[in-house]
């Protein structure tokens, strides 16, 4: 279903001429229960009392890799320590490299400014989707310019993706943090089983032209559906002139903090190496879960740090994963 993508993640309709811009609703806040609420009913004579709690489990998918960047395989559960603000906390999940399902958004920058070659990005992108998909998997995909379009909604039928990407629509403006902010909260809707990764993959030339969603809006909405953003960053020359920096540095770090990563692309031919590299790094992760400790819920952001256990591994290898997660998100 085609259309304008709105702030909820369903659409406002194909006959509008712009896109609503983005408002970020506030975190809500967790109401705490009434004191009698608090307390189940005593049991009856003889039953034995059942305790409820309510607790969360946080996924993290982490990659090793050795001081050459190669990724590093064969590792358990033991080998692993997990921090959340510094304090120890117990794995309860643990899964090897390419068995986690993925959920991943793959959103196409279709402004003038990049989709020039677009059998070539068409191309590319299906090769992409047909050696990454499983059954457990699903996709989305989406193409942003004046506005982002939701144009297959989730899922692992590579067919209706294929024609899908037969469907991009060239526009002049770059609309890159709201397709960033509204495809991570399309991910926040989908299932949150253990050991499911979720992933925004997004190609562009980093210059957001639209000017409504922010940075920090964009980047907070990922960090909430605990998404990881994998830019490809395809450059028009490597000189400065011509080129936005700043909006390639804010993608970088957008990367950094999510636990994703960026590649450069500067020939459309090299489109489909990068692509490769995406899906090799998505199935050499580790994925690592723990029950959240319980905490007054006041929303703050929980920084999280994976390190090796063993000293000689933490000098041997580099590790990369998300930084944190907001205690209010369910």
């Amino acid at each position: 279903m085609k259309g304008l993508f709105g702030v909820t993640g369903w659409f406002l309709g194909g006959m509008m001429m712009a896109q609503a811009p983005v408002v970020r609703r506030p975190p809500m806040q967790p109401v705490e229960p009434d004191a009698d609420q608090q307390q189940a009913p005593p049991p009856a004579e003889g039953e034995i009392p059942t305790i409820r709690v309510q607790s969360r489990l946080v996924n993290i998918a982490v990659n090793v890799m050795d001081k050459n960047g190669a990724p590093v395989g064969g590792l358990g559960k033991d080998d692993f320590q997990i921090l959340e603000d510094g304090k120890p906390q117990k794995i309860a999940f643990f899964e090897k490299e390419l068995s986690a399902p993925l959920s991943v958004v793959l959103a196409i920058d279709a402004s003038k400014s990049v989709l020039r070659d677009e059998q070539l990005e068409k191309t590319a992108a299906k090769h992409f989707v047909n050696a990454l998909l499983r059954d457990q998997d699903e996709l989305d995909l989406m193409d942003f310019s004046d506005s982002v379009r939701e144009i297959v909604p989730f899922t692992n039928q590579k067919k209706q993706i294929e024609k899908g990407l037969n469907e991009l629509q060239l526009g002049d403006e770059t609309a890159l943090y709201d397709a960033i902010y509204l495809a991570s909260d399309r991910l926040s809707q989908t299932r949150n089983d253990a050991g499911r990764r979720r992933v925004v993959v997004v190609i562009t030339d980093g210059e957001d032209t639209a000017k409504r969603s922010r940075y920090g809006q964009a980047l907070e909405q990922a960090q909430r559906a605990g998404a990881m953003i994998y830019s490809i960053i395809v450059v028009p020359v490597w000189e400065d002139a011509g080129r936005n920096t700043g909006g390639e540095h804010a993608l970088i770090q957008m990367a950094n903090d999510t636990g994703g990563k960026y590649f450069y692309v500067e020939d459309k031919r090299d489109l489909e190496p990068a692509f490769a590299r995406v899906s090799d790094d998505l199935r050499t992760q580790y994925v690592l879960g723990y029950y959240a400790p319980p905490r007054k819920g006041d929303g703050a952001f929980r920084s999280v740090r994976i390190a090796m256990k063993d000293p000689a591994l933490q000098s041997k290898y580099q590790l990369r994963h998300r930084t944190g997660y907001y205690a209010d998100v369910r």
